[in-house]
């Protein structure tokens, strides 16, 4: 608020004399008022003038001067207009020829050299140099900064084509949900979240440490083959905001994914529902818990029978793995708990994520998964065909039920 009074008082100042003084009285009235403002009086003065902090600061050493020899060297006064001349006039072609650099699709130039490179600083001002246009690197930067550009991250926005019965299948899954909690039936979230390297590797994020002594990781993300990997597979259960990870250490498979839903339901699900006669699953539509993959079909019928109850599965569309609860739910809680902090072990990672809570009450249970999972795993149409699987009668190929 202090800062924003003291910029609006200066602005009207300056407004007032700007006509009535030279460069040199320019520079050294501004230097004053950013001396009379103490610390930050520089960059007060800079916003409210448009004056840069270089004239300023020339500004303060010339009030530091003995009177006599600051008269002496500010007696030449440059005219208006003096001064060495912007690039962008004295190359009129230098501005078009950078924006076709950075832009060439829409700037009409699709065999720009830059096209497939990371468009630095640098690398733009070595090409405008090839094109004969003389330019430093530092030079590029402002030209960008006043052409209107910024650096800019990827923003996830864009989803692809949609399928036909995105919508339809939402609304179907939102009703099976609600009609289980209804009848205080369990319905579970679930799905594999982003595999992790085991050791001190740097991990996206920061956390407090004491000043100057940040977390030493390795440079090189490479496998450590002794510590290996982590592959954690989440179960969230909707209706006790409470989940449970299974981590594994080998590969994530339909039967690594579907123990992860055995030992969630022996270590958690069955205390909270202990009247429960069916199951409801719901998972996006790829990976190791894929609609289309037959070794989680045949995975979950053992479940089923095992359980003694019936499993529903509802898959989500196509392209949408991201509205599936457990990713905003218990994921996203995960990550923001062990940011900035090296996994440096199996033993780490459970315990970071076991300690996961938030003020709405989420409750994390986590274990080691040590068993070894086969890949290619193949099930015959024979296998197929005696799974005891009922489609729904919308989209069977996303929504079933298998039977003890």
């Amino acid at each position: 608020m202090q800062d924003a009074q003291a910029i609006g008082r200066i602005r009207r100042k300056y407004r007032s004399l700007n006509v009535e003084m030279d460069e040199r009285g320019r520079r050294q009235w501004a230097a004053a008022e950013a001396r009379e403002e103490g610390w930050g009086g520089v960059t007060v003065v800079a916003r409210a003038t448009g004056l840069s902090r270089t004239t300023i600061t020339a500004g303060l050493r010339e009030l530091d001067l003995p009177s006599k020899k600051r008269a002496a060297e500010g007696a030449r006064v440059r005219r208006p207009g003096g001064g060495r001349k912007r690039l962008a006039e004295t190359d009129p072609g230098l501005l078009a020829a950078l924006e076709s650099l950075i832009e060439p699709l829409t700037r009409g130039d699709p065999e720009s050299p830059l096209r497939w490179t990371c468009k630095s600083t640098r690398r733009l001002a070595d090409e405008l140099t090839r094109q004969h246009h003389q330019v430093s690197v530092n030079s590029v930067a402002t030209l960008l900064h006043e052409a209107g550009y910024s650096l800019q991250a990827n923003r996830k926005t864009r989803e692809g084509a949609s399928h036909p019965d995105r919508n339809a299948q939402f609304e179907y899954i939102n009703r099976l949900v609600r009609s289980f909690l209804d009848r205080d039936q369990p319905a579970i979230s679930v799905d594999t979240k982003k595999k992790e390297l085991v050791g001190d590797f740097r991990n996206a994020g920061r956390e407090w440490r004491p000043q100057g002594h940040p977390e030493e990781v390795r440079v090189h993300d490479f496998l450590d083959k002794q510590k290996g990997k982590a592959i954690p597979y989440g179960v969230y259960d909707i209706l006790n905001n409470q989940g449970w990870v299974s981590v594994g250490i080998d590969h994530d498979t339909a039967q690594f994914a579907v123990n992860s839903i055995r030992r969630w339901w022996r270590r958690m699900g069955h205390r909270r529902f202990p009247q429960a006669t069916e199951l409801l699953v719901t998972a996006d539509g790829g990976g190791s818990n894929s609609h289309r993959s037959r070794l989680w079909r045949r995975s979950l019928q053992e479940l089923a029978t095992e359980m003694g109850m019936e499993l529903h599965v509802c898959h989500f569309p196509p392209g949408t793995s991201k509205w599936n609860k457990i990713e905003h739910r218990l994921f996203s809680f995960i990550t923001q708990n062990w940011r900035g902090r090296p996994l440096v072990s199996h033993e780490a990672i459970i315990n970071l994520i076991a300690s996961t809570t938030t003020q709405t009450g989420l409750i994390v249970r986590a274990a080691l998964d040590t068993q070894q999972y086969e890949t290619a795993v193949k099930v015959t149409d024979a296998e197929l065909a005696r799974l005891r699987l009922k489609p729904h009668r919308f989209h069977g190929d996303w929504n079933y039920t298998l039977s003890p």
